[in-house]
C-alpha cells in the first residue's frame, strides 16, 4: 500500500487520479494515435491456411514491438474485401497497424504496396521517436501480400501439376 502511494505521489497523482493519462504523461501523443488506441478498428485475426488469407509478421527487436496484419483478398477480383491486426507493442505501434487495416480495405494488391511509413506517420502525427511503429505497419503489408501471392502460387502451380 505504501509503494503504490509513493508511486502516484512520484508522479503527481492524488488519490483519485490513478491513471497515466489523467497527469498528461501521453499529451505528446497525436489525437489520432489516441483515438486508434482507445478504439482500435479490425483487431483479431483470419485462418491463416485459408488460401484467400496473407499474413504478414514483423517486428522490431531493438524495441520489441510485434505486429501481425492479415488481408483477406478477393480471389476473382484481386482486391482486398477485409484486414485484421494483433500488435504486441506501445500505442503508436498499435494505432499504426489499425490505421494500416483502413487502408488496404477495397484496394488492390498493388495498389496498397505504395502506402508509405511516411504517410501512415504523417497521419498519425508520429514524433521521430516512434516512426519505427510506421515502418513496422508498411512492412507488414508488404509482408501480407507477399504471403498471398505466394500461397497464390503453390495454389496454382499445384493444380497446373494434377491436371497434367
Amino acid at each position: 500500500m505504501m509503494l503504490r502511494q509513493a508511486a502516484k505521489n512520484a508522479l503527481g497523482l492524488t488519490s483519485r487520479q490513478s491513471t497515466p493519462w489523467s497527469v498528461g504523461i501521453f499529451r505528446s501523443y497525436h489525437e489520432n494515435v489516441i483515438d486508434h488506441y482507445d478504439n482500435p478498428r479490425n483487431v483479431g485475426s483470419f485462418d491463416k491456411n485459408d488460401p484467400s488469407i496473407g499474413t504478414g509478421l514483423v517486428g522490431a527487436p531493438a524495441c520489441g514491438d510485434v505486429m501481425k496484419l492479415q488481408i483477406k483478398v478477393d480471389e476473382k477480383t484481386g482486391q482486398i474485401v477485409d484486414a485484421r491486426f494483433k500488435t504486441f507493442g506501445c500505442g503508436s505501434a498499435i494505432a499504426s497497424s489499425s490505421v494500416a487495416t483502413e487502408w488496404v480495405k477495397g484496394k488492390a494488391m498493388e495498389e496498397v504496396l505504395t502506402i508509405k511509413n511516411t504517410e501512415i506517420a504523417k497521419h498519425l502525427s508520429l514524433p521521430p521517436v516512434k516512426l519505427h511503429c510506421s515502418m513496422l505497419a508498411e512492412d507488414a503489408i508488404k509482408a501480407a501480400v507477399k504471403d498471398y501471392k505466394e500461397k497464390r502460387a503453390k495454389t496454382n502451380g499445384a493444380g497446373e501439376t494434377s491436371q497434367a
